[in-house]
């Protein structure tokens, strides 16, 4: 058995860690709450303007825009990897790291020009331990990232799409759908013919039309775009979401091994002082005895 004094040493320590996760648990909760409440807001519109472009592609009417317009053969591609800054979130980065890694190896194989841009110190070393440079990296991207930025970044995606230096944009990042649900997914942005196919709606509700002034092509060149932005948009607000709840569950999860860790410890060291004090008393009435004879 170890000595008291150890005990002790071991235990004070392992308190000092319990306040450190238990300060950065509440911290998680803190920027999850403000985190949550934006991704929350931003879900309807999301949902909402994705969907009118469905109904518009379907209405009958001509609707035509580049973004709209698949490519018979993709020659370029760019991949975008949505990573934390930070570690000590459990295994988030790592299933979306897993997940860009194969599609990154899918798309060298099969896409003669591929990009790969990465967010995040995590993701840009793992790719870097791996000897891949990513062309491009972000870092400023923390768990409030403004749409401003995600803004610069949609019309730089735009704007090579348009000018045919990008045939197709995916995005690896973590979905938040509840506290409980929040997965890593990949998701193909580009172009945006897949995803008007894919939001047209059934039933006797599908079918809605709509009154466009002044003309279809100054609404399809305004709703279109903008579209495309709220969705990367909203990428970004569901990585930033799912990464303090990985590290708020972590956290709470370190906490409480901590917990478990100073109960056995303080049992231990119980057990460690009284065989000690035992000892002692046992020395002390022997040389008592000793005395006497």
């Amino acid at each position: 058995m170890a000595k008291a004094r150890q005990l002790e040493k071991r235990r004070r320590s392992i308190r000092n860690i319990r306040k450190i996760t238990r300060t950065m648990e509440l911290i998680a909760t803190a920027r999850f709450r403000r985190a949550m409440d934006r991704a929350t807001a931003a879900k309807a519109y999301t949902e909402r303007i994705i969907a009118m472009v469905g109904h518009l592609a379907a209405t009958g009417l001509e609707v035509s825009h580049p973004l709209l317009e698949g490519r018979d053969e993709t020659r370029q591609a760019t991949l975008l990897v949505l990573s934390a800054n930070r570690g000590m979130c459990a295994g988030y980065n790592a299933s979306v790291l897993r997940l860009a890694q194969a599609r990154w190896a899918e798309l060298r194989s099969d896409v003669p020009d591929v990009r790969l841009e990465v967010s995040g110190t995590r993701g840009i070393s793992a790719f870097r331990f791996r000897r891949v440079l990513p062309d491009e990296t972000f870092t400023h991207f923390e768990d409030r990232p403004a749409f401003e930025d995600v803004e610069l970044l949609a019309n730089r995606y735009l704007d090579d799409y348009r000018a045919g230096r990008l045939d197709r944009l995916d995005v690896a990042y973590t979905k938040f759908e509840s506290l409980s649900r929040h997965q890593a997914v990949l998701e193909t942005l580009l172009p945006l013919a897949e995803l008007a196919a894919g939001e047209e709606e059934e039933g006797p509700g599908a079918k809605i039309e709509y009154e466009f002034l002044p003309t279809v092509e100054s609404i399809v060149d305004e709703v279109v775009p903008a579209s495309f932005k709220v969705r990367l948009f909203k990428c970004f607000l569901d990585a930033a979401v799912s990464e303090q709840i990985a590290r708020m569950m972590a956290m709470k999860a370190a906490t409480e091994n901590a917990d478990a860790m100073i109960d056995h410890l303080s049992m231990t060291y119980n057990r460690a002082r009284q065989t000690q004090i035992t000892s002692e008393l046992l020395e002390v009435i022997g040389g008592a005895e000793a005395l006497n004879k």
